[in-house]
């Protein structure tokens, strides 16, 4: 490696960008309401404030890949830290709810760009070997983001304006840009394969219409909405063909083929269960601890910062046993935690201390620590170096499209259940939370032998014959 800043100081970098964007998602959903307020809208357009950026930045991961082919890491992960500084910009000029709805479509995109890239970055400093310990770091930043991000936004709302959420990133935006512009490396840009225009028509079509589709189902009466369900079935008649294009062409723009690696594919499966225990905690457990427990909000979020805090100190553990003995058993244990925890939140009573829901969040922390960032580093780890973009993209578009669809489903059985209200009201909710706590827990634990089956030692292209043969 010919470049001369410290490696640390890369990962350094990389923090403060994937960290503004963290921060910066989070921090916004407090103030939703300051948007309804200062532009007359209702609860409806103030929603497209967060789909705007999760649908943008959905159908800008499949690009990133190919787009840092053509114009490098460096250059291409500097150009998302300064869309993003424009987009933050943009939002805290804004005068009307389409410029504030732009602005984080703009954000979105720079996010799509940036987040694939991170791991791929850090990747490229440090050898196989040392990048548990390195990503350990990035993980726990990254997690305990979300939990601080609401007290950031609510606190600069209580001082400030809602423009304030957007000028924040601005310094940070700035700082990560000039520091990358010095310390990032350098990297050749790899062959010029040409750009899957039908199979990127079709991926970001399918996403496109299934996120906006999701953000439109939160309540049971969008299932019978022709327009939802027409939207519904066109997304996934194109994923379906983009999955089948891809696997004819020679020059794909996502490499499926990828997924023939055992320990990249049993990475996925587990990212994705625990990404839809972590989402869904973040909808059930202000219902548990405030509708059934009968506790203020501030109590939800000491809880949520409890997992944030513990996931990011189990997160280093987690790398360093990821080095040291490889990702089974440290796999394992943060599985195990993680299930056993989420499903003992669904036998509480309505009688619990508080006290005990702490325990079980820290319990659910250590778990997440232990497990979620050492699994995917060693599926990526199990891909070709040209391969861990594409290989990022797809964890991260996978976990989001899976996790958003478990949430709405989560959001519409508890609709169902609530259907008679009354005096039932609150024992059918009750009833409901522990259900769906109970089978997101179960669902953890299915995922323990992906854990027990990762694959000793490194597993490379070559050990599945013609698995990569087009890259």
């Amino acid at each position: 490696m010919s470049f001369k800043a410290p490696r640390s100081w890369v990962v350094v970098n990389v923090l403060l960008g994937t960290m503004t964007v963290s921060l910066n998602n989070s921090s916004l959903n407090p103030a939703l309401p300051a948007f309804m307020e200062a532009f007359a809208i209702g609860p409806l357009m103030a929603t497209w404030i967060v789909a705007a950026f999760m649908t943008s930045m959905g159908m800008t991961m499949p690009l990133t890949s190919f787009l840092s082919q053509r114009l490098g890491r460096r250059r291409l992960y500097l150009w998302g830290v300064a869309l993003f500084i424009g987009g933050s910009l943009l939002g805290a000029l804004a005068d009307s709810i389409a410029l504030v709805i732009a602005a984080r479509v703009v954000q979105g995109i720079a996010s799509g760009l940036m987040i694939p890239l991170s791991l791929a970055i850090i990747f490229s400093v440090y050898a196989k070997d040392e990048r548990g310990r390195v990503t350990g770091l990035w993980g726990a930043a990254v997690m305990l983001a979300p939990a601080v991000g609401p007290l950031c936004g609510s606190l600069l709302l209580e001082w400030f304006s809602w423009r304030s959420l957007f000028l924040m990133n601005v310094p940070i935006g700035a700082v990560a840009l000039l520091m990358g512009l010095a310390v990032l490396p350098a990297a050749e840009p790899a062959e010029r394969k040409p750009f899957d225009l039908a199979g990127y028509l079709l991926i970001a079509t399918g996403i496109g219409l299934l996120m906006i589709a999701i953000s439109r189902l939160h309540h049971a009466a969008g299932l019978v909405d022709p327009m939802n369900l027409g939207m519904l079935l066109v997304a996934l008649l194109c994923l379906v063909a983009f999955v089948r294009l891809e696997l004819r062409r020679e020059a794909p723009l996502l490499n499926l083929r990828i997924f023939a690696l055992r320990g990249y594919r049993l990475s996925v499966i587990i990212a994705v269960v625990q990404s839809v225990g972590m989402f869904e905690c973040l909808v059930l457990l202000p219902l548990l601890v405030q509708t059934v427990l009968g506790y203020s909000a501030i109590w939800t979020g000491l809880a949520l910062l409890c997992t944030a805090v513990f996931a990011s100190l189990f997160g280093r553990m987690g790398g360093s046993a990821l080095d040291r003995h490889g990702p089974r058993l440290v796999v394992s244990i943060g599985l195990l935690l993680t299930g056993l925890s989420t499903l003992a939140l669904g036998l509480l009573r309505a009688d619990a201390a508080i006290g005990l829901v702490f325990v079980l969040m820290m319990l659910r922390g250590a778990g997440l620590g232990l497990s979620y960032m050492p699994v995917t580093t060693a599926g990526l780890n199990a891909l070709p170096e040209p391969m861990v973009t594409q290989g990022a993209a797809m964890n991260n578009i996978s976990r989001r499209l899976v996790s958003s669809l478990a949430i709405v489903t989560a959001s519409l059985w508890l609709e169902f259940r609530l259907v008679d209200g009354g005096v039932q009201a609150q024992a059918n909710m009750s009833g409901a939370i522990s259900e769906v706590f109970v089978v997101t827990g179960l669902l953890i634990l299915l995922a323990l032998p992906c854990a027990w089956r990762f694959p000793l030692s490194d597993e490379t292209a070559e050990a599945v014959p013609g698995a990569l043969e087009h890259r």
